[in-house]
């Protein structure tokens, strides 16, 4: 009998197979042909290396001159891989997203997190984006060289940069709205 078949696999082919004139065992034959996982490989997106001789120039970059590079931005791939320096660079309020959530990997230099808590004075940004004037209850923590953090989606984070800090922030971009 065939390997890596199942009822389902079976009832789509079938029917195929029939109107093409396939015998059931035909059918089958064709069935565990096909690699596992065919499927998956076919719809996959080209895989992207970032050298360390390219991010250190752009890190190089961003140093004299902060602000983003955004590495990495798909349509296909809900993800969005940002290159960030900032100096001397205080958010004035607090955020947090219905459908985003992002993870900081901490390159260089240091930046202090207030997370969480009940926010205070909300205004909508926009679909699933507030900020807050104020956050009771939330935590602070200084993050550097090495930490990494994840902000789940739904959670209030603010950033206060004394100095200088670069990290990675992999995030989902927020979702389109109806």
């Amino acid at each position: 009998m065939a390997k890596n078949t199942s009822r389902r696999n079976f009832l789509r082919t079938a029917p195929i197979a029939a109107a093409a004139g396939f015998t059931l065992a035909d059918s089958l034959a064709a069935l565990a042909q096909a690699a596992p996982g065919a499927d998956v490989i076919a719809a996959a997106q080209p895989y992207k290396l970032w050298s360390q001789k390219d991010l250190d120039a752009d890190i190089k970059a961003l140093d004299a001159k902060p602000g983003d590079n955004r590495l990495y931005e798909s349509k296909a791939i809900p993800e969005q891989i940002i290159l960030t320096t900032e100096k001397h660079k205080s958010a004035a309020e607090f955020e947090w997203h219905e459908g985003r959530d992002h993870v900081l990997y901490i390159l260089d230099g240091s930046t202090v997190y207030e997370i969480g808590g009940t926010p205070t004075g909300t205004k909508v940004m926009g679909p699933g984006e507030w900020h807050a004037t104020g956050s009771t209850g939330s935590k602070s923590m200084v993050l550097g060289k090495g930490d990494m953090l994840l902000i789940p989606r739904g959670t209030l984070h603010k950033r206060s940069t004394e100095d200088s800090v670069t990290f990675l922030l992999i995030s989902n971009p927020a979702p389109a709205k109806a």
